[in-house]
């Protein structure tokens, strides 16, 4: 976490704390929102930039967004 100061750092740690259990996708979405980069959000959560890219990068694309469920019953209607 080179790249992150003092006080984002201690936003990206309470953030992910409030988010325990959360999908990484969801973790990925909020510490982009929160303003940290990619390679950033990528060493706090322990993974690669190309998996945080492609995360975003599907969120923005609409994929993802939906819960499996909520998915299953749009298409389960006529």
């Amino acid at each position: 976490m080179e790249g992150i100061d003092r006080t984002e750092r201690l936003l990206a740690l309470i953030l992910l704390q409030q988010m325990k259990g959360a999908p990484q996708r969801e973790k990925i979405l909020q510490l982009s929102v929160a303003g940290l980069t990619n390679v950033e959000i990528a060493d706090v959560l322990q993974t690669t930039p190309a998996v945080v890219s492609q995360s975003l990068y599907e969120a923005r694309r609409g994929r993802g967004q939906l819960r499996p469920s909520a998915r299953t019953n749009k298409s389960h209607r006529s």
